[in-house]
């Protein structure tokens, strides 16, 4: 695998750029070349029978020890999930609830995936969900600090919302909660992998994420991070072998040892079963990547151009949600006005003909709760929002009086 020295070269291993105008990381990310030829070597090894565990196991590990070191996390602390949904519900379901507990989160600009959890939970147990209203897009720090009282356990958010796509200021939050030993609860999905990440600095005690959007790999597969401290004080719904400590007698994966079994250090004790090598090995190369690029670095290519291009679509007259760029605004650029359609389209005519005229052109992008969202990963470059802004030039001439 050839070590990239320079962002803009590292786009050489993306041969979707060279097909599409792709700003739709959001959704799902493209995957480099180096991560399908990682996964094409092990379909190799399966088809023609020279599958090695122990090499396998090792896989594991690495990529263990390299996502903990992505987001200054120690290995321990990671385990491995099929996705968003699973990791928060592994969290959830460990935590010792009882009848008058709360948890805090503004539900309008969370994923369904972090909301139907706590309905679950309130009809279960009679757990109290306590929810803020979004100011102006955006999950309100403060008013979520204002929530919390004696009987929270939990306060959940978003790292970066999936619509309209602004980030979220976390560590506010996580420093209140550490003070007050309560578990804060992060969907990472839509920052991990494209925004700098360190779970340290903003105090977040757990943290999901999947790895096709932001980490550039494969669908069904994901990381959970529970920080020790917390780990330590909970009790895994579900049990595997690989969740439990057999010492040096249970080298072996299908070792059972006596009746008496102690859980896995921290996170461990959430892995179930054997893994997703598959989508394993893709999460790997790429994060081998994001390693040699730097996240920091990554960070700032990737915000600089959607800053630019939110600039640019401003002086087209655009309606960028949340105005000027600022310290809201991340990798996700969304135009349209919040709540002008459903999941997935916009009630917007001119919205709607401007998505049209750029997926006919070539532009991967995609709508949210009536928003055109624009995501960018370090694979874009300048070219690619020039193009964009060009392409939104020409439809704006033809569609003045559409936008005003």
């Amino acid at each position: 695998m050839p070590a990239y020295a320079s962002i803009e070269a590292a786009r050489a291993d993306f041969p979707g750029t060279e097909r599409l105008t792709y700003m739709n990381v959001s959704a799902r990310g493209l995957m480099p070349q180096r991560a399908r030829d990682s996964i094409d070597r092990m379909l190799d090894e399966r088809q023609f029978g020279d599958s090695d565990k122990p090499a396998m196991f090792d896989l594991i590990e690495r990529t263990r020890d390299s996502y903990a070191r992505l987001i200054n996390a120690q290995i321990d602390e990671i385990a491995f999930v099929k996705n968003v949904s699973e990791g928060l519900n592994a969290i959830i379901a460990a935590f010792p609830w009882q009848s008058g507990d709360n948890v805090v989160l503004c539900q309008d600009l969370e994923h369904p995936n972090n909301v139907y959890p706590w309905r679950n939970l309130a009809r279960r147990f009679g757990v109290e969900i306590r929810t803020v209203s979004p100011r102006e897009g955006t999950i309100p720090t403060d008013e979520i600090i204002d929530q919390i009282d004696e009987n929270t356990r939990m306060v959940t958010a978003s790292s970066v919302t999936f619509a309209p796509g602004f980030k979220t200021d976390l560590a506010p939050i996580g420093d209140v909660c550490r003070k007050k030993d309560i578990l804060f609860l992060v969907d990472g999905v839509q920052s991990v992998g494209i925004l700098h990440t360190d779970v340290e600095a903003l105090k977040i005690d757990a943290m999901s994420v999947s790895t096709q959007k932001g980490l550039l790999g494969l669908y069904g597969m994901g990381f959970l991070y529970c920080r020790t401290d917390w780990a330590e004080r909970l009790e895994p719904a579900y049990l595997a072998r690989f969740g439990v400590d057999l010492g040096e007698s249970g080298a072996h994966e299908a070792s059972l040892g006596d009746g008496d079994y102690a859980l896995m250090p921290a996170a461990r004790r959430f892995d179930l079963g054997n893994y997703n090598y598959v989508g394993v090995a893709a999460a790997d190369a790429s994060m081998t990547m994001m390693h040699e690029l730097g996240t920091q670095a990554i960070e700032d290519h990737t915000v600089g151009l959607a800053h630019n291009f939110a600039r640019g679509m401003l002086e087209l007259g655009l309606p960028v949600c949340g105005g000027e760029p600022g310290p809201h605004l991340g990798s996700i650029i969304p135009v349209g006005a919040i709540g002008e359609g459903q999941h997935d389209t916009t009630d917007d005519p001119a919205m709607s003909s401007l998505h049209d005229h750029l997926a006919d052109n070539g532009v991967q992008l995609s709508i949210r709760r009536g928003i055109l969202r624009f995501s960018l990963h370090f694979y874009n470059n300048a070219d690619d929002v020039d193009r964009v802004l060009d392409l939104t030039r020409t439809w704006r001439g033809h569609n003045r009086a559409a936008v005003g």
